[in-house]
């Protein structure tokens, strides 16, 4: 596609990530490894002929803060976010957009298939190794196969997100126009109003991740008994809804009708920092007004929150019986490298929210694969250790042998 045929939000995007590499050491850091490894793809992406996926971005971030600070860095993240996800929507809305993020999530899917079994390979390597160059080598491929399973465990994530959201948006929905856009009811004729049926199946079930049964089964997500309940709770009658629920569905309605999307992302951006028991009547409301694809981008986001803050949220959507939605946010927030979702569980315990980080712990436990939970080991083995080996025997006996069998291989005694 042609520079001028571009979407613009995705020129706006391109423009960004030019004027982002600018202030940084191209040939240092992920930059550097990024230009290194995938030349074509960094160039691809600054032509705007692409989007680069989230951890890229995220990594040039850190870079940033290396460079510059890391006040700096945080400055810029909500914008790199804001513009990222509006980019992503707009590349995907082309035709054929679906089916290239099928072939992607495909592809993504190899790869992570590759790099387990590349690290299984240098695994066994290295339990034979002798020479202390030969160990010190394995151990540095080690460490790049880890990433490269991570990114991609990554890119799997959001791949699924962003299909469902273009799932979300061709669903049938029938709206109240004169409703939806706060005129009275004589104010024009009404069609029946009826909210989207949920989605079929979770967003990132674990024939989605691996294509096949999966190390730890499919026995189905997060499922802690005193978080949501195993079938959904009826929804209680509406109350009156907070004024920032009311403002910003009025506000989208008319940005959507005025094609205006990237300041509709940025609506949802802003929303996405609520207070967590308001958006459960929000997304109700996205729902009845037609707007269940700004919905599922709101979880998308909402998947980037500190663990505390995700799981609140988590909470607030199982008690008001969208466990559909609970059962995404929490699968798409622990798409997170293992360390991440360690320190944030180490973090959780030291502020007395153990309840919180067993909740986040038996999502992780659920959907990603026995070495990436023994990998949260090395963060606090003492800690956690007991408190992963718990929650795996609390999900299966299979789940507390594989987790066992990968905390061994990693070099702890469990």
């Amino acid at each position: 596609m042609a520079v001028g045929q571009l979407p613009v939000q995705v020129r706006e995007f391109a423009r960004y990530l030019s004027e982002l590499l600018g202030r940084l050491d191209q040939s240092a850091g992920w930059c550097g490894v990024f230009w290194q490894r995938d030349p074509d793809g960094m160039r691809a992406c600054l032509e705007g002929a692409e989007v680069p996926p989230w951890d890229v971005v995220q990594a040039l971030l850190h870079d940033l803060a290396a460079d510059r600070g890391l006040p700096e860095a945080e400055r810029e993240t909500d914008t790199a976010r804001m513009l990222h996800r509006a980019s992503v929507a707009a590349y995907d809305a082309r035709p054929g957009g679906r089916e290239l993020l099928g072939d992607r999530l495909d592809m993504m899917l190899t790869e992570q298939r590759i790099a387990l079994e590349r690290q299984a390979d240098l695994t066994r390597q290295l339990g034979t190794a002798a020479d202390p160059d030969d160990i010190d080598r394995i151990n540095l491929d080690l460490a790049w196969v880890r990433d490269d399973h991570d990114r991609a465990t990554a890119r799997c994530a959001e791949i699924q997100a962003r299909m469902d959201r273009l799932d979300d948006a061709q669903r049938p929905s029938w709206v109240d126009l004169g409703t939806a856009a706060g005129d009275g009811p004589g104010d024009g004729p009404h069609v029946p109003r009826q909210d989207p049926a949920p989605a079929a199946e979770d967003l990132y079930g674990t024939e989605d991740l691996y294509g096949t049964e999966g190390p730890y089964g499919t026995e189905g997500p997060y499922s802690t008994e005193d978080l949501y309940d195993a079938e959904p709770r009826p929804e209680p009658p509406p109350e009156p809804r907070p004024e920032p629920v009311s403002d910003a569905v009025r506000e989208l309605i008319k940005l959507r009708g005025e094609g205006r999307s990237g300041e509709a992302h940025g609506v949802l951006v802003e929303a996405a920092g609520w207070p967590a028991e308001l958006l459960p009547s929000f997304a109700a409301e996205l729902h009845r007004a037609g707007l269940a694809a700004d919905w599922a981008t709101l979880l998308w986001e909402a998947a980037s929150l500190p663990p505390d803050r995700l799981v609140a949220l988590a909470d607030a959507l199982a008690g008001t019986g969208r466990a559909d939605d609970c059962r995404k946010l929490l699968r798409q927030g622990v798409a997170r490298p293992a360390p991440e979702i360690a320190e944030a569980i180490v973090a959780l315990l030291d502020a007395g929210r153990e309840r919180e980080a067993r909740a986040l712990l038996d999502s992780y436990l659920r959907v990603r694969t026995p070495e990436d939970v023994a990998r949260c080991a090395h963060t606090d083995p003492h800690r956690l250790i007991p408190l992963l080996l718990e929650a795996a025997r609390g999900v299966s006996e299979e789940h507390h042998w594989d987790l066992v069998h990968a905390l061994r291989v990693a070099g702890f005694s469990a």
